[in-house]
């Protein structure tokens, strides 16, 4: 526990703290998560929120953060082979891999397989 307290000894500082309170008060609102001072990963929680969110707010209130605590800068996780993860409401998308050289029947490689549809025992559509 002292190891914690000693790497986080720039929260003593009041105008730190009030930037930390900020932020999480913004990832509440945004997120709907609480986090707390004392959980053990708070600072990567927090940047990892400040990536994800759509608030100029949060971002800017975190970049100022990271100004002022440069061991706060995590660096970026590490992106896809296209270089741009896709994804909706700051949550990335999973997306499904082409395998290479499947094909449907009409030499399609495009368009994903489709099985067959049986409705009482006719195989339909």
């Amino acid at each position: 526990m002292t190891f914690l307290a000693s790497q986080r000894s720039w929260l003593l500082d009041p105008g730190l703290l009030k930037l930390v309170h900020q932020c999480r008060r913004l990832i509440h609102t945004e997120f709907g998560v609480k986090l707390h001072l004392t959980e053990e990963h708070l600072e990567q929680q927090l940047a990892d929120y400040a990536r994800k969110t759509r608030s100029s707010q949060l971002t800017r209130t975190w970049d100022t953060l990271t100004e002022q605590v440069p061991h706060l800068k995590i660096a970026e996780p590490a992106e896809d082979e296209e270089g741009v993860k896709r994804n909706n409401r700051g949550q990335v998308i999973a997306e499904e891999r082409k395998v290479v050289g499947e094909t449907d029947a009409e030499g399609d490689a495009s368009r994903p397989q489709r099985s067959k549809r049986i409705y009482r025992g006719q195989v339909v559509g």
